[in-house]
C-alpha cells in the first residue's frame, strides 16, 4: 500500500513562502536540501506526517504560470472562524467562508486563501470526512 508523503509546489521567493505558510498554518522548516540549480524546503508540523514541499528554481524571476490544471491544496483546522478571523485581521485576505450544504445538509465549513505565488489552499473545519 502507498504512503502519502509530501506535495511539491514551486515558489519564487523562499523567505516569502516559508514566512507565509510559518503564519498562517504553522508550517515550519522540516529539512531544506541546496542543489546548485534548485532548493528543496520541506514543511511540515505535529499534525501531520505528509509535507508540502517548495521546490525554488534558483535564477527564476519570473513568476510561475499555474495553469489551468491545478485546484488547490487543502488543510483543515480545529476553528476555521477563528483563523479566517486571525487572517483577516494580520491582511492575509482570505476568501468568505462558505457553508456548503447542498440540499440542506452541512457537507463542510471552508474557505479559500492564495499564498504569495497564487496558489490556492481550501482551509476547512475539523470533521466528518475532512480530520
Amino acid at each position: 500500500m502507498a504512503k502519502y508523503i509530501h506535495s511539491m509546489i514551486r515558489v519564487l521567493d523562499e523567505t516569502r513562502s516559508v514566512d507565509f505558510y510559518d503564519k498562517v498554518f504553522g508550517l515550519k522548516v522540516a529539512d531544506r536540501l541546496d542543489f546548485p540549480e534548485f532548493t528543496l524546503i520541506y514543511l511540515s508540523n505535529p499534525e501531520a506526517e505528509a509535507e508540502l514541499e517548495l521546490t525554488v528554481n534558483k535564477g527564476r524571476t519570473e513568476p510561475y504560470d499555474l495553469g489551468d490544471g491545478y485546484g488547490h491544496l487543502a488543510v483543515s483546522v480545529d476553528d476555521v472562524d477563528a483563523l479566517h478571523a486571525r487572517l483577516t485581521d494580520e491582511g492575509f485576505n482570505p476568501r468568505k467562508l462558505v457553508d456548503f450544504a447542498p440540499g440542506g445538509e452541512l457537507v463542510a465549513r471552508f474557505f479559500f486563501i492564495a499564498d504569495p505565488d497564487g496558489y490556492q489552499i481550501e482551509v476547512l473545519q475539523r470533521g466528518g470526512r475532512f480530520k
